[in-house]
């Protein structure tokens, strides 16, 4: 335990540089002293562990250290091979094969019992994010034209930092030169993307320090919507729209234990992206199934939906 605890200090100062003795006991959740004496340990066995006093002072690694390749286990190997499978699936990217190809070289196969299979998330025109990728290596602006939820269309002109995958969907984290901040860009939006000559007007920190300083939780306008559900209903509703079930709502009808309501209904709450399309039509897919209890807007919104959806295919059964 106290050989895999000094690796994995070595690991961290590695990637952390200098570290407070109370970060270090924190993080791998011991005392001081047990860090002090695994300081003292990994200076006998080798490697140059600093001390630095002061109110910025802490532990680091001397600049000089590098890990020697065997300080990676054939296990580690294996869960880089599985990772960088994992990538190449998603984005079929040449580079990333050909890492694949050279960890691949020097490692067992991977453990067959984690495969990560991401080509679902690849996106329709690979040849955009390709492009993006480029003109980020090469510090060139991009123009594109971009539809945002309110279904208006403009042109921008940006400086591209890192292409990213979350909330589902792959992103473009880019800085505007026209607001002077950073901003995202679905990928799926985006068409006519251009890589032009200018460059860049600044030097831009890594995208994670980007994304932890302007993005560190999601902006996104959430919206908190209240169903009653059949029970045939709850698995779709928990798989599609990860809703939970209420066991607590003084404001509907009474429920029993297990969170079913007394007509042997299901009350479940979901937490929905305001101005997105997709959990709306998920709704209305499950029709009868689910009854949207609140807010006032969505019953109306999917009224709306449910009567234009009804008038278009009676008047095309009425005509024939």
């Amino acid at each position: 335990m106290k050989i895999e605890r000094l690796y994995a200090i070595t690991i961290y100062l590695l990637n952390h540089g200098r570290t407070p003795a109370s970060e270090l006991a924190e993080h791998f959740e011991v005392s001081l002293r047990t860090i002090q004496r695994d300081m003292d340990s990994l200076c006998l066995a080798g490697i140059p562990v600093v001390s630095v006093a002061g109110v910025t002072g802490g532990y680091e690694i001397a600049e000089r250290f590098r890990l020697d390749h065997q300080f990676a286990t054939s296990d580690d190997y294996a869960c880089i091979l599985t990772a960088l499978q994992g990538l190449v699936s998603a984005t079929g990217e040449q580079k990333a094969r050909h890492t694949l190809e050279k960890i691949a070289s020097v490692s067992r196969p991977a453990d067959s019992r984690l495969l990560l299979d991401f080509s679902v998330l690849r996106e329709g025109d690979t040849a955009t994010l390709q492009a993006l990728q480029s003109a980020i290596a090469e510090k060139r602006t991009v123009s594109f034209t971009y539809t945002n939820n309110d279904n208006e269309t403009r042109t921008h002109s940006v400086e591209p930092v890192a292409v990213l995958y979350r909330w589902y969907a792959w992103y473009l984290l880019a800085y505007s030169r026209v607001k002077g901040d950073y901003r995202t860009y679905k990928l799926v939006r985006m068409s006519s993307l251009k890589i032009t000559d200018t460059p860049f007007t600044k030097e831009h920190e890594p995208a994670a320090f980007i994304l932890e300083k302007n993005d560190g939780t999601d902006s996104r306008k959430y919206l908190n919507v209240l169903v009653k559900c059949s029970p045939a209903a709850v698995s779709r509703i928990k798989e599609y729209l990860n809703g939970t079930i209420l066991h607590e709502n003084p404001e509907v009808p009474p429920k029993n234990s297990t969170g079913e309501a007394d007509d042997g209904s299901v009350l479940m709450e979901l937490a929905v992206v305001e101005n997105e399309q997709l959990w709306l039509g998920t709704l209305l897919s499950l029709g009868d199934n689910v009854e949207v209890l609140a807010p006032e807007k969505v019953r109306r919104q999917l009224l709306s939906a449910a009567e234009k959806i009804v008038s278009l295919y009676s008047q095309t059964f009425q005509q024939s």
